[in-house]
């Protein structure tokens, strides 16, 4: 009798998109889906759409799906199960888990977004050569993720690697999520585009505005690359300044997790790395307490949209290994 193939479901739970993909256990993405979430969904709205996208994509292969994980945005207890807190979509406490058991009855396993976000390119992308990777992604906070000997960091209650929340300036009134002066409070892709609205509020001249067709109310990062290739000089200031504090939040991050790679992913990156690593790698190398101890590689991620999916799939992975 001919062996059935090995096959996987994961799911990104976004609070604006879910995406979700067969996967084979080597990573490969047999078939995919990507639906829009609902705003304001109810818990229950939400998971009939994973039931359903998850049916649709495992049909496009018919076959046993070996087991379900899920990245969901927010905090999820270490033994992958329990929901304590999702501040973006409406999945506080509740039994996703067993949900999704009961519809497919096969393993599933629930992890935070940035972590299986970061095991996702650990696993095939930029951190394929790492052992020891922090992970920094900005968008509307600022992710974050801990790898320590090959293994995702979650703490007592999976709330571990939240590092946005570092405080970087003790003077900063500027706060996000309740923290002034942190990492996502000055330096996410939200700061960025509130400090170029406050310069332009003052007069200062942007060809964002032509580029946007005068409308700056939403700035998405495609028109900041395009602005910082026209040597912009509000965008320019700006971007260096929070390439300044990634920088310094490299340095940090490097005196207390000693990684050997530090990879920065999302939109931001995506469209501008090409400005802004340089010049962090520069900022964070300056630092002499490693010199010539240490070779940390500071790189852009590399899935793009898959690395959230493929993490989950890692994980799950992982998980049938040591059962």
């Amino acid at each position: 009798m001919k062996k059935k193939p090995k096959r996987y479901i994961g799911v990104d739970i976004g609070g604006t998109k879910m995406l979700c993909a067969l996967v084979s256990p080597s990573g490969k993405i047999l078939a995919r889906r990507k639906i829009a979430t609902p705003a304001n969904a109810r818990p229950g709205q939400i998971t009939k759409l994973i039931i359903q996208m998850i049916r649709e994509t495992k049909n496009e292969r018919p076959g046993r799906i070996r087991g379900i994980g899920l990245g969901v945005p927010g905090i999820v207890a270490p033994n992958g199960r329990d929901i304590h807190r999702t501040p973006n979509i409406n999945l506080s406490r509740y039994p996703l888990h067993k949900k999704l058991k009961d519809a497919f009855h096969v393993p599933v396993v629930l992890g935070n977004d940035v972590n299986c976000g970061l095991l996702g390119e650990k696993w095939l992308g930029a951190g394929r050569d790492g052992h020891n990777i922090i992970g920094l992604f900005p968008g509307t906070g600022v992710g974050g993720a801990i790898i320590m000997g090959g293994q995702i960091v979650t703490g007592a209650q999976g709330a571990a690697g939240e590092l946005g929340h570092m405080i970087i300036d003790y003077n900063s009134r500027v706060s996000h999520a309740g923290v002034a002066g942190s990492l996502e409070a000055l330096a996410s892709r939200q700061a960025i585009e509130r400090r170029i609205r406050k310069g332009v509020r003052r007069g200062r001249k942007t060809v964002l505005k032509k580029i946007l067709n005068g409308r700056i109310s939403v700035i998405k990062s495609k028109a900041i690359n395009k602005a910082l290739r026209r040597h912009d000089p509000l965008v320019t200031k700006i971007i260096d300044e929070v390439c300044e504090i990634f920088g310094k939040a490299c340095i940090s991050l490097r005196h207390i997790f000693n990684p050997d790679t530090i990879i920065f992913g999302g939109g931001l990156i995506e469209a501008c790395h090409e400005y802004m690593l340089p010049r962090i790698r520069h900022i964070s190398h300056e630092d002499p307490f490693f010199r010539g101890i240490d070779h940390c590689r500071i790189l852009p991620s590399c899935l793009g949209d898959d690395a959230v999916i493929a993490g989950a799939v890692k994980m799950l992975i992982d998980r049938e290994k040591r059962r």
